[in-house]
């Protein structure tokens, strides 16, 4: 039988492996193209979304990720009750 202890140890890992991933990505886009680099994100407080984008339209799309995203989690929270 699996302990708690387990699970988070493996939620703790790949949860690092992940930011890994993110951070290498953005380095290999930003070698690859220095000058033209565009970069956006999205943090997700709960169910309220957080944007930021280096271009007008980069801020766009993330919102527009970040609404999507709200309206997925308000449906399940709702389906779930």
């Amino acid at each position: 039988m699996r302990s708690s202890e387990d699970f988070l140890r493996v939620g703790a890992t790949v949860t690092f492996i992940g930011f890994i991933i993110v951070l290498l990505g953005i380095v290999l886009t930003v070698l690859q193209h220095p000058t033209n680099s565009q970069v956006g994100g999205l943090i997700m407080l709960g169910p309220i979304p957080i944007v930021f984008g280096s271009t007008p339209e980069i801020t766009t799309n993330m919102l527009g990720l970040g609404l999507l995203v709200t309206i997925l989690y308000l449906f399940l929270w709702k389906t779930k009750r």
